[in-house]
């Protein structure tokens, strides 16, 4: 994918400040971070999505988020984080390929993320449970 950002820092075609690789990831700091020590964690194969990853690269993704999460607990002014990826532009994915956010948080960072919640109506919570179940045997 020669027009996908992520794709060129993999190939070293643009700069990034790595923090970890592998054969299958690459953590580097985000050049517009939430906070100093924010991580993006990307297969080095181009994927769209958490759906579209094989499982073996899903799996180590997951083993490398959590020594990324330690790592950045153990580099100093990080109580916590927050680990998220967005899917889709509809979720606020700007570059289309799947990769992690890690973001170091401390209490009264003054950080929020402003989601706002809902309630079900009377059977919306039976019917998504349903919809959902079904989904998983096909």
């Amino acid at each position: 994918m020669n027009d996908c950002i992520f794709c060129q820092i993999v190939s070293g075609n643009l700069p990034a400040e790595r923090v970890s690789e592998d054969a299958d990831t690459l953590a580097f700091l985000d050049i517009n971070p939430v906070r100093p020590g924010h991580l993006l964690l990307v297969p080095r194969a181009h994927h769209e999505t958490l759906a579209d990853l094989p499982s073996n690269l899903l799996e180590a993704l997951s083993k490398k988020t959590q020594k990324l999460a330690r790592a950045l607990l153990k580099a100093g002014e990080t109580e916590g984080y927050n680990l998220f990826s967005n899917n889709h532009p509809c979720s606020g994915q700007a570059i289309p390929h799947f990769h992690y956010h890690l973001v170091p948080r401390r209490t009264g960072d003054g950080i929020k993320f402003g989601w706002e919640t809902g309630v079900y109506d009377a059977d919306g919570m039976e019917s998504w449970g349903k919809r959902i179940r079904e989904a998983l045997e096909e």
